[in-house]
């Protein structure tokens, strides 16, 4: 939001650009765009983003997050819309040292390299801080009229913002779901385990409780009503679904093509976290694509299926 006014101000035309994967949504970014009433695109780049992951040249950070390599993806993106879109220069937010590992001078040095968007990435929050680039130097923009933050401290950002009136601004927190450790072990799982992996495959990392039970079969129990319904809306044609109708429980999807003896773990499985924890036997429905069945299982503690949660 600071860059964009920055450069605004020097009467120059800027369309906000989002891209979007399962990983990170563009609301916070579509509502920033609509107070400063910039024109605004989302571009969905998980296609070209999923290999990235996979196998990052510059590696991945603490969790799955290969800030690099997706940086430059970014950029270069960018770069192949710029002719379209009439666009001469790219610019970014970032301010240099506030990400000690993405936003020194090294890496910012490299995403240009990797993105060959070198001297067209123009940074206004710690531009004289940084070498010129092609729009300073082509008299496009004033570099005078730019910055020089560096740090991880945000107050000067926030006091340009009080200048400008922008009251509700993003948190520091990026909001990629690829820096948090409990969903890259998932991510990573998934990566290592099944040969197929599409957006629903990745949406369903976000819900319940995963078990990895063989090297092709998983199960995942949901934790509560709403996770319940979004197993049941992603499930695919050839998962099964188990429920509990004796008690109140959860929704529990197999995902491949399980075994009767996987299956038997899976029913234990949703019997454990279920209410039933008091009973003898629980009462459960188990849906396939084949058909559907009614089976009665002990209620196991739920302790014991611990070895194999993700």
């Amino acid at each position: 939001m600071l860059a964009a006014s920055l450069v605004r101000a020097q009467n120059i035309d800027v369309l906000a650009l989002f891209f979007e994967t399962p990983f990170f949504t563009s609301a916070k970014a579509r509502e920033s765009s609509r107070k400063l009433d910039i024109p605004f695109r989302v571009v969905d780049i998980t296609e070209r983003h999923l290999p990235v992951i996979r196998n990052p040249k510059h590696g991945h950070g603490s969790a799955m997050n290969p800030c690099i390599d997706c940086h430059a993806l970014m950029f270069r993106i960018a770069g192949e819309m710029m002719q379209d879109e009439g666009a001469d220069f790219i610019i970014t937010g970032e301010v240099l040292g506030q990400r000690p590992m993405s936003q020194n001078r090294r890496s910012l040095a490299l995403v240009e390299k990797e993105s060959g968007m070198t001297g067209l990435i123009l940074r206004p929050l710690s531009a004289k801080l940084l070498d010129i680039t092609v729009p300073e130097e082509k008299g496009w923009i004033n570099r005078d009229l730019l910055m020089d933050l560096q740090g991880r401290s945000r107050k000067p950002q926030m006091a340009m913002a009080k200048e400008l009136s922008l009251t509700d601004y993003p948190s520091p927190a990026g909001g990629c779901l690829l820096t948090e450790k409990e969903f890259s072990k998932k991510l990573k799982d998934l990566f290592d385990f099944e040969q197929h992996q599409g957006v629903s495959h990745i949406d369903l990392l976000k819900v319940g409780r995963h078990f990895r039970i063989a090297p092709r079969m998983k199960v995942i129990v949901g934790r509560n009503k709403k996770e319940n319904t979004v197993l049941r809306n992603l499930a695919g044609r050839n998962d099964v679904l188990i429920f509990s109708i004796s008690v109140p429980g959860p929704t529990v999807l197999v995902s491949g093509e399980p075994s009767q003896e996987q299956l038997d773990l899976a029913c234990h499985m949703a019997a454990a976290y279920s209410d039933a924890r008091d009973r003898d036997s629980c009462d459960l429905r188990i849906i396939k694509n084949t058909g559907e069945k009614i089976v009665a299982v002990p209620v196991p503690d739920k302790e014991q299926f611990r070895p194999f949660m993700i």
